[in-house]
């Protein structure tokens, strides 16, 4: 049975580091660079501008919202993002659609989205889907996974402890996800996984304002934990590390909200 989380006290929002959305552009340009010169110098885009561009400022600014770049409640517009990236405002328009399909921005007004907060309700219920669409995916895993996606696995945890060990923030989010998502591709469930990666956009820059490195290396056991049965092919093992691992960041968020709640 799932266990569903629940607070009596009221919710709060969290704050977030603010930095400038150009450091997370993948594509810094001039704001005056013709899209068709960009896509000239990058030769296996796609030829469509409009798709490739697109997808571009999608994946800047979801990865600048991951890496905790925006405050809760900070105003973003189409032309700001847009120039910021260096493209037109159709790319930067449809990236900002897109995040807002997926809960990582909230619309306010015709031309203007913000960061919404997480409240202890909104980590409740996310917490609630996340145990049982990741479970599932890590179950179904267990039985799909091939030698070669456990060796990169296993090459994805030592990135994730030589960044701990170096105090590198992003780096350890960053490889923390990636490992949770070589398990959850494997079960080859796409539709699983993009749901499960919409829930990750709302949660996830919470836990780099400041990163636990203590608490962060304790639910490392959980990673162990879960590659041990991925070897030995239990899958219960497995659902159980995953499960686990999933109930540690809740607490560990839970912990930091109610700290907000009382400043």
């Amino acid at each position: 049975m799932v266990r569903r989380y629940s607070f009596n006290s009221q919710s709060a929002p969290l704050p977030i580091r603010a930095t400038e959305l150009a450091l997370a552009a993948p594509c810094r340009a001039r704001s005056d660079l013709n899209p068709s010169k960009i896509l000239q110098r990058m030769p296996l885009l796609p030829i469509n501008p409009h798709i490739s561009l697109g997808e571009l400022a999608y994946t800047s600014l979801k990865q600048a919202i991951l890496q905790g770049h925006f405050s809760a409640g900070q105003k973003l517009t189409v032309r700001k993002v847009a120039h910021a990236l260096g493209v037109s405002t159709t790319p930067a328009r449809d990236a900002i659609v897109r995040l807002i399909g997926e809960g990582a921005l909230v619309n306010t007004g015709p031309k203007t989205v913000i960061v919404p907060s997480l409240t202890l309700a909104t980590l409740d219920e996310l917490t609630s889907i996340r145990l049982l669409l990741e479970g599932l995916a890590a179950r179904t895993a267990t039985e799909l996974i091939a030698s070669e996606q456990l060796d990169a696995l296993k090459a994805v945890q030592l990135k994730i402890n030589a960044a701990l060990d170096e105090g590198n923030c992003a780096a350890a989010l960053s490889a923390n996800k990636s490992f949770h998502f070589l398990v959850y591709e494997t079960a080859q469930m796409p539709r699983l996984v993009s749901m499960v990666d919409s829930i990750w956009v709302r949660t996830e820059p919470c836990l780099s304002d400041p990163l636990d490195f203590s608490d962060f290396r304790i639910r490392l056991r959980n990673h162990v934990e879960a590659l041990v049965g991925l070897e030995n092919g239990d899958k219960v093992r497995v659902q159980a590390a995953i499960e686990q691992d999933i109930h540690d960041e809740y607490r560990h968020l839970a912990k930091r909200l109610r700290e907000r709640q009382r400043r």
